[in-house]
């Protein structure tokens, strides 16, 4: 039964983050032929549309206001609700980031509505769909239905394909005046700390370190291996606790999840808290001097050597291979 289903766009330093367009094409798939509506929020942002058109939405609706410059849960959710009363969908999609898991439940509780959050896998059962979404800090998985209401859901990053950008694609674009008012939260500075270059919950390839790296300095050929790779660099609680980098590079339970095309563990044990954020990873490559460590069980392939010996051969193995390419 075709439906419209509205997908909430994310923007980050002037631009639309790619979980936007792979939420934009599991609209499309529970929206079964009908309309996939993309909602812009922020302060001057109209200009940002078309790359919505080009990987699938049908329309665009931008809303701008002074009080959409910086997210807040209250801004957004009086943006949304708007929209949702005007245009009562059959469905709403987010990303399942630090703005998704923040606003989904806030927009779920004003509709009175079922929400199955980090979806990862969608398919279509006769009538109604299954949402698969990783439990117990991604040891098992469950398949969840809404059986009635609103399809409402946020898709982790990189695990839903986005749908073949074509730059000839458009549709209708709407702007629409709404009052934002009443705002116990003001954000009067961003302070940011994470480095520049490819987001970490994004990256198609991450490279981490963990205690084996020793020092802030043996981050660096790390990074070096992920600027080659396109990648971004990442951490274990460990080499975030011995304040060799900054939190935001942590992933595990109590940091990032990340879901990568390629990941590269180095110098990390293998802790259960480190596995739960990136053991979903497509292929796993451990690096560690210990044979016996646990990141070996859930590696794809493992290399037994120094760190410091190792990666600089991949990363100037790569170099050589791109050369020639």
């Amino acid at each position: 039964m075709p439906r419209k289903v509205i997908v909430l766009s994310e923007i980050k330093d002037g631009s639309i983050r790619n979980v936007s367009f792979e939420a934009i094409a599991a609209g499309k798939t529970i929206a079964q032929g009908g309309e996939v509506v993309a909602l812009l929020l922020g302060e001057s942002v109209a200009h940002l549309a078309d790359p919505l058109f080009h990987y699938g939405a049908d329309r665009v609706i931008v809303i701008e206001h002074e009080n959409l410059r910086h997210y807040t849960s209250e801004g957004y959710s009086q943006a949304l609700m708007e929209v949702i009363r005007e245009e009562q969908p059959g469905g709403i999609v987010f990303g399942h980031t630090a703005l998704g898991k923040d606003l989904s439940p806030k927009i779920a509780t004003k509709l009175d509505s079922g929400l199955v959050s980090d979806v990862t896998q969608i398919e279509a059962s006769g009538e109604d769909f299954l949402f698969t979404r990783p439990i117990y800090s991604g040891k098992a998985f469950e398949k969840k239905r809404i059986k009635e209401g609103i399809l409402f859901i946020t898709i982790r990053p990189n695990n839903i394909p986005p749908l073949e950008k074509d730059e000839s694609r458009t549709g209708g674009l709407e702007k629409k005046n709404v009052e934002i008012k009443d705002l116990r939260t003001v954000i009067k500075e961003v302070v940011r700390k994470t480095s520049e270059g490819v987001d970490l919950t994004e990256a198609k390839v991450v490279v981490s370190g963990g205690r084996g790296v020793k020092s802030a300095e043996g981050f660096e050929p790390l990074k070096e291996l992920a600027a080659v790779l396109g990648g971004a660099v990442g951490a274990s609680r460990g080499a975030c606790d011995a304040g060799y980098c900054d939190y935001s590079l942590q992933i595990g339970q109590t940091g990032k999840v990340v879901t990568p095309d390629l990941y590269i563990a180095c110098g990390i044990s293998g802790a259960i808290q480190h596995l739960a954020g990136m053991s979903n990873s497509k292929v796993i490559v451990a690096i560690n001097k210990d044979p016996e460590a646990n990141i070996f069980k859930v590696a794809d392939y493992g290399i037994v050597g120094d760190l410091f010996e190792v990666v600089p051969m991949l990363t100037e193995e790569i170099k050589k291979l791109k050369a020639n390419a």
